[in-house]
């Protein structure tokens, strides 16, 4: 990391591991995602680290609070989920294969959604679930309600 990184506006997720090394190993190989810096305590474990993906963060740390757990340690429960979304032309069928091998449970296979993007989801070690998707026909929101079949509506304010 150079010494005059800093943050531009924007969102990153932030995921608690027991064992955020590992964790990181593994959003490395499975998924792509490519370290930006890591932060040692005094045991060599992580304190704290960020891995890119494209334009964006995400941070790999430890359950370092009784509010901060890892879905391990909670029976699989997510409170949230990630969506990492893949440039236009990735091949995404070859994304899931690869996250596959890695060791990801691929809990949804590849699908191409009503609203022109091809989805995947993926469970890592710990349970987080990461969906990955690739825009292969885009869509205008008046097509997104017509492909649903009825029922849902794009608003752009409630």
């Amino acid at each position: 990391m150079s010494s005059d990184y800093s943050r531009s506006k924007g969102l990153s997720s932030a995921l608690c591991y027991v064992d955020p090394r590992a964790a990181f190993r593994f959003l490395e190989e499975a998924f792509g995602f490519e370290p930006l810096f890591i932060i040692l305590d005094e045991n060599d474990q992580i304190a704290h680290s960020e891995m890119t993906y494209g334009d964006s963060v995400v941070m790999v740390g430890s359950e370092w609070s009784e509010n901060h757990a890892s879905p391990k340690n909670t029976g699989g429960k997510n409170t949230q989920t990630v969506h990492v979304q893949l440039e236009a032309g990735e091949d995404i069928d070859a994304h899931c294969e690869h996250a596959r091998k890695a060791g990801a449970e691929i809990i949804a296979e590849c699908d191409t959604q009503f609203y022109g993007d091809r989805t995947y989801r993926a469970r890592d070690p710990e349970g987080h679930i990461w969906t990955f998707g690739v825009t292969v026909e885009a869509k205008t929101a008046d097509e997104w309600d017509a492909a649903a079949g009825g029922g849902l509506r794009t608003v752009t304010s409630l």
